[in-house]
């Protein structure tokens, strides 16, 4: 099976990555329950420490393997690693953890581990999660990952970048060396966020690699429940988003709301198509949240929502392009990853020097690091 146009994320609902309310674990379960509305559900080891793949596993205990499709996720090691504050579990080839002929066994005991808590033989879709410069770079890392499709533990396997924006150069030298073996990538992409992720997706389509976007609803923005003023939790994820984004957001909602009413979409419907009206966007999966307060909007609504999103492109290349420059975001953020901004040469977990085969690969898609990749002094948007 191939994975749906939307999809429905285990990171939902705030248990696991702290936005809005933490909702009960039954709830999560019946909200993940996949169905004739949404039946691709994509799930993470990391997320709870296996937590989210036992819900995952509750949510489709009893049903027909071949009635809906999982993804799931390994990298982030919380077997043998400790968790270092809110940079979460350390990568499984973090060196302090395993020499690199350890990496191939890490990732198929991970993968057997999390099928077993997901109550299933195989993922639909196996992706490598956030992983560093090791993972975007290891040809022993992904003989392994295609190992685990041959010996039918996945029957397709991908990358996700992250958990924070960039890693663009990384990703398409990443597909310039493996895209044969990598079926999928998962992006931030959404109007409001174009970039960086836009800069990635030729080399996806020219390397037949589906992407799935995530971040599709900007931090809640787009389910049209979270408005200046809005009331975060203390551990909200989105705390870290700089400066006024949601005033910013709120302004430009405006224009994209009559879009969205010309084609009789909502506004999240309206970033989902915005998404899929790009070739190599395949799958849409934005975060469910139940926002805090008594007036939010139910998640449960918002399921509904996703899932009466048109899998036909409504959108005109216009009103593409319009959204595009309604929401340039160009320069608005430190990028990880290699990047210009990182001036020194020391590799860290998320981010690394920018070395002269990843601006290569970058020209190769007509992408200068100095103009295209770095922070501006006046943001974006």
């Amino acid at each position: 099976m191939s994975l749906e146009h939307v999809a429905l994320g285990a990171w939902s609902g705030g248990r696991y990555l702290g936005y809005g309310e933490a909702i009960a674990e039954e709830r999560l379960e019946a909200l993940l329950r996949p169905g004739p509305d949404v039946s691709t559900i994509i799930t993470a080891d990391a997320y709870g420490a296996g937590d989210a793949d036992r819900v995952v596993g509750r949510a489709t205990a009893g049903l027909a393997r071949e009635s809906f499709t999982l993804a799931g996720a390994v990298g982030h090691d919380f077997y043998d690693g400790d968790r270092e504050g809110a940079k979460g579990f350390p990568r499984f080839t973090d060196a302090r953890l395993r020499a690199p002929d350890d990496h191939a066994g890490y990732l198929r005991r991970a993968t057997e581990r999390s099928l077993e808590r997901c109550g299933t033989d195989h993922f639909d879709l196996l992706l490598l999660h956030n992983p560093d410069r090791t993972g975007y770079g290891s040809e022993a890392v992904w003989d392994a990952m295609a190992a685990m499709r041959e010996d039918g533990l996945a029957d397709r396997i991908g990358i996700a970048p992250g958990p924070a924006n960039g890693f663009t150069l990384d990703l398409i030298a990443n597909l310039e060396r493996f895209g044969d073996r990598i079926d999928w990538a998962m992006l931030i992409l959404n109007p409001f966020e174009p970039w960086p992720g836009e800069l990635a997706l030729g080399a996806c389509a020219a390397h037949d690699v589906g992407v799935i976007a995530r971040v599709v609803d900007y931090g809640g923005v787009f389910f049209d429940d979270v408005r200046p003023g809005h009331a975060f939790g203390a551990r909200d994820h989105r705390l870290h988003r700089p400066g006024p984004w949601i005033e910013r957001a709120t302004q430009k909602l405006v224009p994209a709301r009559a879009i969205a009413d010309r084609h009789g979409l909502t506004l999240l419907q309206l970033a989902a198509q915005w998404d899929l009206a790009h070739p190599a966007v395949r799958c849409v999966v934005p975060t469910l949240i139940q926002e805090i307060g008594p007036g939010a909007r139910t998640i449960e609504s918002k399921r509904a929502e996703l899932a009466a999103t048109p899998r036909e492109v409504l959108l005109t290349s216009d009103e593409v392009a319009q959204l595009r420059g309604l929401g340039d975001n160009k320069g608005s953020m430190l990028l990880k990853g290699a990047t210009p901004d990182h001036d020194s040469d020391e590799v860290l977990a998320d981010r690394w020097p920018l070395e002269p085969e990843l601006v290569a690969a970058g020209r190769r898609w007509g992408i200068e690091p100095d103009r295209d990749l770095r922070k501006a002094i006046t943001p974006a948007g």
